[in-house]
């Protein structure tokens, strides 16, 4: 991996990570420029595996901006259930 696609992968997952945030607010989202960062990262990753398992992408395919939102969104909704149940501390 190139020094420009580790760049453009921090890019998108700060991004997906901040619409993220703005479609699910809530008062324990993660906040900061890492935290949303990964956010949108792991949710990029989420959307990867799940269109993979799927069939929507093929194997050397990864997931697109908007379906990285989403599966951000889907993290985020993910830790607020776990802020809720008291798993983890907000």
């Amino acid at each position: 991996m190139s020094m420009g696609g580790l760049l453009w992968i921090i890019v998108v997952g700060f991004v997906a990570g901040l619409i993220a945030r703005f479609l699910a607010p809530g008062p324990n989202n993660p906040s900061g420029f890492i935290l949303t960062t990964i956010l949108g990262i792991v949710g990029a990753f989420l959307a990867t595996f799940v269109g993979q398992a799927i069939g929507h992408y093929s194997p050397d395919q990864g997931a697109g901006f908007i379906m990285a939102t989403i599966g951000a969104v889907v993290v985020l909704f993910i830790w607020h259930r776990l802020v809720a149940s008291g798993v983890i501390k907000g």
